[in-house]
């Protein structure tokens, strides 16, 4: 009897605790200016929270806490702020909301705007997607005044703590970045994509991002730290997700064109041309960018296009094609070594060092909406690119000369990729009625295949233009490696009550890799393969504490595959041990969160994140071996904080001021060494490419049309390899990476939103560093960051 009575007491608690405060609600509806009814249109709030408008356009929101609230509306992709409230009663009746049918976006200001900080978070759910609980971080670029015309990544990403920038690419196609000790080599610790489909090489067999789109031609950048491997994949950096516009303007025609110059020749014209036809909408730029290079023999040309045409079905169905194209041909200048920076960080000694890209990208998303609960996304992508290089690749110590006795330049070694790849995604939410709270279900299915052809020839012509032709065809590597991937994913979103929530989910993972092909002259390895089927899980909670502020925890399984360059021997002085294991590992992530008023924005969190089984390589008898040398732990801090006092004062007659800080503390080492000669021991030692520290603070000024803004970033030295080598070799690919500060200073001026000019000066001080030591491309030898570099933009949108 006793246990009856003490199960009903339990039963009764938990349906009180499931039901608290059920009754706050929000309601509204949508209209445009020719109050039509916006049917099937997402609708969010400041906290997260977010619903769609049932076929009356109305729409509701429960379990609201008592506060200050932004509610915004999702118009092709674009997230409008359209009105703001403030919430002290159980029901809120909102009334009729009306959408300008023709707008610039930008154009709709709100009563009581937030503080414009450039950065965001993502809502609870979007796109059929739960982010509720994880940390993350929305880069908005549509007020940006970085130096979007080049892609600098030290600014674009200057508000999100952590981000460590390898600036060895001035041209901005090639973003190398990184969080918590990862690797920033060509961002493959991430999951990275565009519109939320893949563009790196392989995401399993070769996970470098060679393509970058032009940052001018985004809406914003989404990045998922380490819990992205729930509904994105397994890697242990996360996801970093770069969202096209997909409209210049709400109505049937919109032009926007940049021109930018800039020092040693840079040239960049970006144009496109987008717009609403009925129940068409389409979005389509071109983006061509050249420089002679801060430094010598470093010039470069690139085309960016992408065409994106949509079509409304009906009220719940969308479906659209995209095709992106990428062109580069970069020359290279090689590394140097301690000596030479010393001199002169601008010189270079490899002059017929030359690197090309060809990027295609074509994708189809099809958008379900069922009904007000269950929304379906299918998307389909494929790649076609090609990754080419030649150069003389010796040690930066060992001149480039000519023969005195052929007269010649000696033969350059060519390097080719060729990637072929599709895959698919499909992802499916529900929403449901669960002890009277609003509950939400993902389900998802990814398919994979890519295709990978490389070769390699050492006899390549002695020119110094580029030019792939050789003077004999005996390649000294000719593979093929291919990978097939099926995933399984789920996640559930728990809502408890108005304040508590929590995520449970599980990625199921079937990979198989294969390797066939000559891997050394006169040596070839039938087909070699690899098999395995994994389990992933997360657990994520958050509490909201105020309307606008929570605190969080995420704790997320992550999983790096053995690649193709680890199952397949470089050399014939290589050797591959035989019992080689994929890398495992996790993040936590702890922090608070939220903004006050519209004065303070802040996201605060320490983080653990352990890489175990990392595959590495050392030397015995004289071999380099390939295994799993040991484990790693990095811990530390990520916080971001901005603060308007003009808004705190609530003093805006001289403009209104903000000033950020994106600061990052980091302890990234090895914790257990595998390997039997313990005098060789990494443990206790510093992992490479990983700073302790990362600052950047910067403050900005804007009144009416003008805005300004000045950003001092410093970034701690750091070791180049696992052994913290403090004197630089003579080729200078091992050796201490010093620490450095940079300033920038960008200003902008906008006129009725639709003309505007824009510029700054990039390393204001001009300092001389370098983020990078190389022991291949596009080295050898450290890799010197720009020093001053200024540009100049004039746009204008119509």
């Amino acid at each position: 009897m006793a246990k009856i009575t003490i199960t009903k007491l339990l039963i009764f608690i938990l349906i009180c605790f499931f039901n608290q405060t059920l009754s706050a609600q929000v309601k509204g509806k949508l209209y445009d200016s020719d109050k039509k009814i916006l049917a099937s249109t997402p609708v969010y709030l400041q906290n997260g929270q977010s619903v769609i408008t049932n076929q009356n356009g109305e729409f509701e929101f429960k379990n609201v806490l008592d506060g200050t609230y932004t509610i915004s509306v999702q118009i092709q992709e674009q997230l409008i702020q359209v009105q703001s409230f403030y919430k002290n009663s159980e029901f809120l009746n909102l009334g009729e909301i009306a959408i300008p049918k023709n707008f610039e976006l930008g154009e709709i200001i709100i009563a009581k705007p937030l503080l414009n900080n450039g950065i965001e978070r993502m809502p609870e759910i979007r796109d059929n997607i739960i982010y509720a609980t994880k940390k993350n971080e929305v880069v908005k670029l549509n007020n940006s005044t970085a130096n979007l015309a080049q892609n600098n990544s030290r600014q674009i990403f200057a508000k999100v703590p952590g981000i460590h920038v390898w600036e060895s690419d001035g041209s901005g196609v090639q973003m190398g970045i990184a969080a918590r000790g990862l690797s920033p080599n060509r961002m493959w610790e991430f999951n990275t994509r565009q519109n939320g489909y893949d563009i790196s090489s392989d995401p399993f067999g070769y996970p470098e991002a060679y393509y970058t789109p032009s940052v001018e031609s985004l809406d914003r950048i989404e990045i998922i730290r380490g819990a992205a491997s729930i509904q994105f994949g397994p890697q242990f950096g996360g996801m970093v997700n770069y969202i096209k516009k997909k409209s210049i303007a709400n109505k049937k025609i919109g032009v926007e064109s940049t021109q930018t110059l800039g020092t040693y020749g840079l040239f960049s014209s970006f144009n496109a041309v987008g717009g609403s036809i009925g129940k068409w909408n389409y979005y389509a730029n071109i983006n061509y960018r050249r420089s002679d290079g801060w430094r010598q023999n470093n010039a470069y040309n690139t085309w960016n296009g992408f065409v994106n045409i949509g079509y409304k079905l009906n009220s719940r169905m969308n479906i659209a094609l995209e095709l992106t194209r990428m062109d580069q041909l970069v020359q290279q200048p090689g590394g140097l070594n301690d000596s030479m920076f010393a001199i002169d960080p601008k010189s270079s000694s490899r002059s017929r060092n030359w690197f090309e890209l060809k990027w295609t990208i074509p994708a189809l998303n099809f958008d379900y909406r069922i009904n007000a609960d269950n929304n379906l996304n299918v998307k389909i992508f494929g790649l076609r690119g090609e990754r080419n290089s030649i150069g003389f690749l010796n040690a930066i110590n060992l001149p480039d000369t000519i023969n005195k006795t052929t007269g010649q330049y000696q033969a350059r070694r060519i390097d080719v990729d060729n990637y072929k790849n599709w895959g698919s995604e499909v992802r499916y939410l529900r929403h449901f009625q669960l002890f009277n709270q609003k509950q939400s279900l993902s389900l998802g299915m990814r398919y994979f295949e890519g295709e990978t052809k490389r070769w390699r020839n050492t006899n390549g012509n002695s020119g110094s233009n580029y030019d792939l032709s050789v003077s004999n065809e005996n390649r000294s590597l000719d593979l093929i490696f291919k990978t097939k991937n099926t995933a399984l994913f789920a996640e559930q979103l728990l809502n408890f009550n108005q304040r508590l929530s929590a995520t449970i989910g599980f990625r199921y993972e079937m990979l198989n890799n294969t390797a066939e092909g000559l891997f050394a002259p006169n040596q070839r390895i039938g087909e070699k393969s690899s098999s395995r089927n994994f389990l992933l899980g997360g657990l994520g909670i958050q509490y909201k504490t105020t309307a606008n502020t929570q605190v969080y925890f995420n704790a997320t399984q992550a999983y790096r595959p053995v690649l193709f360059s680890d199952i397949t021997p470089a050399s014939t002085t290589d050797s591959i041990d035989v019992n080689l294991v994929d890398a495992r590992g996790y993040n936590i992530d702890l922090g608070y969160r939220g903004n006050f008023s519209n004065w303070l924005n802040f996201d605060v969190s320490a983080f653990y994140l352990f890489y175990g089984n990392r595959i590495g390589t050392y030397t015995i008898n004289g071999k380099n071996f390939r295994t799993n040398i040991g484990n790693s732990i990095s811990k530390g801090i990520e916080s971001y904080i901005e603060v308007s006092p003009t808004n705190l004062f609530n003093y805006s007659k001289l403009g209104n001021l903000n000033v950020y800080a994106s600061i990052s503390l980091l302890d990234a080492r090895y914790t257990e060494w595998n390997i039997p000669d313990m005098s060789k021991s990494l443990k206790d030692k510093k992992v490479e490419n990983a700073p302790s520290e990362i600052y950047r603070i910067g403050i900005n000024y804007r009144y009416r049309y003008f805005s300004t803004g000045f950003q001092f970033s410093m970034v701690g030295s750091s070791y180049s390899d696992a052994n913290n080598t403090e004197k630089a070799n003579a080729a200078a690919t091992t050796g201490i990476i010093p620490s450095y500060n940079v300033i920038d200073w960008t200003f902008q001026y906008s006129y009725r939103w639709k003309y505007n000019i824009n510029g700054g000066i990039n390393n204001l001080m001009d300092k001389a560093y370098f983020t990078r030591r190389a022991g291949g491309y596009p080295g050898p030898g450290l890799l010197p960051a720009e020093g001053r570099t200024a540009y100049l933009g004039i746009g204008i949108k119509f």
